[in-house]
C-alpha cells in the first residue's frame, strides 16, 4: 500500500536533496566499487542453503550493492521494534516530555498481582537499558524470562536482562509520557521523511496477552528496503539528505554501551561460551572486541526468527535481512551473525 496522504505531503516538500529519494539506486558493477564478486556469490548461496532468510540488502554510500529475495515484502522484523522505538525516544528526551530518570513509582507503574517496591524503583534508563531488575511475567514471548533471576533478588540497575516485560513497558511509558502513538510517530517521524517505500499502517497492531501483563507488544511489520532507510538513517547520524531527522546526540547516546558483553554473554545461554562479543545500549546491540576494524564501531536491531538491521560506521555500510514468519521459516541462530561476516568480508 502506498504511503499515506499525510506522509506524501511530507515527502513533496521534502528538501530535494534528500537521499536515497523514492527509489533506491543500484551499483552497477560491485567488483569495481570494491567488493569481491564471487564472495557476495558465495553470500547468496549460504542465504539459499543455510538460512531462511526471504530479503536481504547490503548498502554503501547509499547505493545497493548486493539484494536477495523479495525485499519489498513486508512482514514482521520481530524485536527489531525495540530499536526503532529507542529512535523515536529522541525527540521527546531531549525535550524533557520523557525523563529517564523518573521511577516507576513516580510514574504510577503497577501490573499484575503488583510490583515489588524495589521493581518500582527502577528507572525509565533501566527499561530501555534492559537492566530494570523487575522479572515480571511479559504479555509477549520472545526473550530470556526463563533465566531470570528470583523476582526482587536484584537491584533495579544493576542486573541485564533481555526481558520482553521491559521493552513493552517502555513502549507504553512513550506513548503515556508524550501522548503520541508508536505506529503514527513511526509514521510521520521515519516513514513520510525517509521516503520509505513500502510503509504500511493498517498493518501495525499491538498484541499481548493481556492476562499475563497488561503492557502489550508493539509489532512492527516492514519490508527489507524500509529496513535499510532506518540503518542508513542511523549510519548518517541521525541526518537524512538536508534534514537533521534525529538528533545526533541521542543517536550516540542510544549507542553506548550500557552492558559489556561479558555480562550478556553470562546471561543468555544462547551466547554462553560462543565468540559472540555484543555489548548492549538502549535497545540495540553493539559489536564489542573484534578483531576485524571493519566491524569497529558497528552495532544492530535484532529479531527472533532472524531479522536484523546491521550498521558498520567503519565501512560505511548497512546490512539488512529478513526471515518472513508466516512461512514457518526460521534463521538459526550462528546463520544469523556468519551472514554479517560473509557480507563484510566480500568488501575487498
Amino acid at each position: 500500500m502506498a504511503l499515506c496522504t499525510l506522509c506524501l505531503a511530507t515527502v513533496a516538500t521534502s528538501n530535494a536533496q534528500e537521499y536515497p529519494n523514492y527509489e533506491w539506486k543500484f551499483v552497477d558493477d560491485p567488483g569495481k566499487a570494491g567488493w569481491n564478486v564471487s564472495s557476495l556469490a558465495k553470500l547468496r548461496r549460504f542465504l539459499i542453503t543455510n538460512t531462511g532468510v526471504t530479503a536481504c540488502m547490503i548498502i554503501r554510500n547509499e547505493k545497493v550493492i548486493f539484494s536477495f529475495g523479495d525485499v519489498q515484502e513486508n512482514s514482521l522484523i520481530a524485536s527489531c521494534r525495540k530499536s526503532v522505538l529507542s529512535i523515536l525516544y529522541g525527540k521527546y528526551v531531549k525535550s524533557g516530555e520523557i525523563n529517564l530518570d523518573r521511577s516507576l513509582k513516580n510514574l504510577g507503574v503497577d501490573d499484575i498481582g503488583g510490583l515489588l517496591s524495589i521493581e518500582k524503583e527502577a528507572t525509565v534508563r533501566d527499561i530501555i537499558s534492559a537492566r530494570s531488575g523487575v522479572f515480571h511475567p511479559a504479555s509477549f514471548p520472545g526473550d530470556n524470562l526463563d533465566e531470570a533471576p528470583k523476582r526482587g533478588s536484584v537491584k533495579p540497575g544493576s542486573y541485564w536482562l533481555y526481558s520482553n516485560w521491559d521493552f513493552n513497558l517502555a513502549g507504553y511509558i512513550f506513548e503515556k509520557e508524550t501522548g503520541k502513538g508508536i505506529y503514527d510517530e513511526v509514521e510521520h517521524v521515519l516513514a513520510g521523511p525517509l521516503h520509505m517505500q513500502d510503509w504500511d499502517r493498517s498493518l501495525q497492531i499491538k498484541d499481548g496477552d493481556t492476562t499475563k501483563s497488561v503492557f502489550q507488544a508493539y509489532p512492527l511489520s516492514l519490508s527489507a528496503r524500509d529496513m535499510a532507510r532506518i540503518g542508513q538513517l542511523m549510519l548518517n547520524n541521525g541526518r537524512w539528505g538536508m534534514a537533521q531527522i534525529i538528533d545526533e546526540s541521542w543517536i550516540h547516546e542510544m549507542l553506548t554501551a550500557r552492558t559489556q558483553c561479558t555480562e550478556i554473554n553470562a546471561h543468555i545461554s544462547d551466547f554462553r561460551n560462543t565468540d559472540y562479543r555484543f555489548g548492549y545500549g538502549y535497545m540495540w546491540w553493539i559489536w564489542q572486541n573484534t578483531d576485524d576494524s571493519r566491524f569497529n564501531g558497528s552495532y544492530m536491531a535484532l529479531g527472533n526468527m532472524g531479522q536484523c538491521i546491521a550498521v558498520f560506521p567503519a565501512v560505511n555500510v548497512v546490512i539488512v535481512y529478513k526471515t518472513k514468519p508466516v512461512y514457518e521459516r526460521e534463521t538459526p541462530f550462528d546463520a544469523r551473525f556468519k551472514i554479517l561476516s560473509l557480507a563484510i568480508g566480500s568488501l575487498k
